[in-house]
């Protein structure tokens, strides 16, 4: 690897200098290396000729966003962590430079994770968006504090119609995110299976599926006020009723690469508790 994208939280002025101090870093060892805002995908894709590995510094936030933009593309990832919890990010910024130059002489392993694929239609079957996911897909009651109608297929098979605030789609990587905290389970990070979960529903059916990575899910909403669509936690888009969103294994895989020994179940209960 000799052509560096260092990928910033622009609201986290730890996160600025210490990419400030990585770009130095990589210069002085003869590299290419530039700077970049997360908030920036357009000009982080139009960089990707540029770049053989994206550093993130920030919290997983910044990573959720670097992998949107750089998707398809098999560009390894290095995650700094400035954030609370750290599942994606792995390395703590008081020892960035010494895990930098392990890596640089070889040291290291890929981390490769399973996205999902989501494409959005309107009530005519038109495609409106196409979209890969490396953490959840949400679909959420809008301003309006009303349950929603979802109606769930898998397969071509309809399942039900939930009754709720909405319901999720996670990957593996996203299960111990907005997932969890729904109640959903935690899947290993390699596992290419995902979650299909219900928020909060009401009088309909509760139960939470893992879906496998053959299986495509289709989700339509019905109802008289918008739902919002949330992507990563930082796409959002209006969905109105009748309109639909399905939902599949990807052939697209985010890759990390790690430094830190393999090993998830021996720092969960600890990133848990942050």
């Amino acid at each position: 690897m000799k052509n560096f994208g260092i990928v910033y939280h622009p609201l986290n002025e730890g996160a600025s200098a210490l990419a400030v101090e990585i770009e130095s870093f990589l210069l002085s060892r003869g590299l290419s290396a530039w700077l970049c805002s997360a908030w920036e995908g357009d000009t982080l894709q139009e960089n990707l000729p540029l770049m053989d590995c994206a550093i993130t510094v920030g919290g997983d936030g910044t990573i959720l966003r670097t992998a949107q933009a750089i998707a398809p593309h098999a560009v390894p990832i290095i995650g700094i962590n400035l954030g609370k919890v750290g599942y994606l990010t792995e390395i703590e910024p008081d020892v960035a430079i010494e895990k930098l130059t392990l890596v640089l002489d070889g040291g290291g392993w890929d981390d490769e994770r399973a996205m999902l694929e989501a494409v959005l239609f309107d009530d005519d079957n038109n495609e409106i968006r196409s979209f890969n996911v490396l953490n959840d897909i949400v679909i959420a009651r809008g301003e309006i504090a009303r349950i929603i109608n979802i109606t769930a297929a898998v397969n071509g098979e309809v399942l039900t119609t939930y009754k709720s605030d909405g319901v999720i789609c996670a990957t593996a990587t996203g299960s111990t995110g907005y997932s969890m905290a729904a109640g959903g389970p935690i899947l290993h990070p390699q596992s290419p299976d995902y979650v299909l979960s219900p928020i909060v529903a009401h009088m309909s059916f509760d139960k939470i599926l893992i879906i496998s990575p053959e299986s495509v899910v289709r989700l339509q909403v019905s109802a008289i006020h918008k739902a919002v669509l949330s992507i990563d936690g930082h796409i959002s888009l209006p969905v109105n009723g009748g309109w639909s969103i399905e939902v599949r294994h990807s052939d697209v895989k985010t890759c990390f690469r790690r430094v830190n020994p393999k090993g998830f179940y021996a720092t969960l209960e600890q990133k848990l508790k942050r």
